[in-house]
């Protein structure tokens, strides 16, 4: 695969000191989603190169890169969203910004709480985007929910494995390792790795055509790229409940059993 330069004017260093610094504030707070964006650009340095190379290499990611179409701006015309068919991957998208009153152009308000180059008319950037916009989509592809923490904690695995960047593995395995102690159970770290290796099992989803994706059945697009069901993620749902499986969120269950309110958008590009 080609070698591509770094990102210009990036010092090709990683900011441990930050890692850190928002790791520890993201663990007291998991809403505070601003945490997650500081990770991921101080940790992910040099990813952006290496998945843009892995795209154009892709027999089709050539012409996706040439559109270089912003998907969020497609996801937040309702016309389009309204324009999917029952029982496919863009109708399931559509209820699960319905049920959650996520948007597309909210977690790009999320990611803008940092001056970062996030905005730059370079193709490193417009990737970085790529990846931020259709995380939702991936929520709803492996089933993995995004109003509770384990499922966040899985789909980060999940994206590590197929996209890497180091930041994403910090906030997945300091999730995970938290939660042997806050829970006293193994079953939300295991549902973290079940995420990981799904991730490295399926197809590369981020080389795919989102606009044709959208128009899919849901059954035979999980199919087609090789999202396996989370079986380990479901278990632990069933054993911690839902204020276990949201530990990181202050606005989990109270102890007499409320229902559960959904976290922020824990996630960055």
């Amino acid at each position: 695969m080609a070698k591509l330069p770094p990102f210009p004017g990036t010092s090709g260093r990683r900011d441990w000191k930050t890692a850190v610094d928002a790791i520890r504030k993201l663990l007291a707070n998991g809403d505070d989603t601003t945490q997650v964006f500081r990770i991921m650009r101080a940790l992910n340095v040099g990813n952006a190169p290496t998945n843009y190379a892995r795209l154009i290499a892709n027999e089709q990611g050539g012409r996706i890169a040439y559109d270089r179409v912003e998907l969020a701006q497609r996801f937040s015309d309702p016309a389009f969203v309204a324009s999917f068919a029952p029982g496919t991957v863009g109708a399931a998208y559509r209820d699960f910004l319905e049920t959650t009153g996520y948007s597309a152009d909210g977690l790009v308000e999320v990611s803008k709480l940092e001056p970062s180059e996030d905005d730059l008319a370079h193709p490193y950037a417009w990737f970085g985007r790529r990846v931020r916009d259709t995380h939702d989509i991936w929520h709803v592809l492996t089933g993995y929910k995004a109003d509770e923490s384990m499922g966040e904690a899985c789909l980060v695995a999940f994206s590590y494995a197929q996209v890497g960047g180091l930041g994403w593995a910090f906030i997945g395995g300091a999730a995970a390792l938290k939660s042997i102690k806050v829970t006293g159970s193994g079953l939300f770290a295991k549902a973290v790795w079940e995420g990981y290796r799904h991730g490295r099992k399926a197809k590369w989803i981020s080389g795919e055509d989102y606009l044709t994706l959208l128009h899919e059945p849901m059954a035979a697009a999980r199919a087609r790229l090789n999202i396996a069901e989370p079986v380990l993620y479901k278990h632990a749902q069933q054993v911690l409940g839902p204020a276990m499986a949201s530990y990181l969120s202050d606005r989990r269950d109270d102890a007499a059993g409320a229902a559960a309110v959904p976290v922020a958008e824990q996630i960055a590009a």
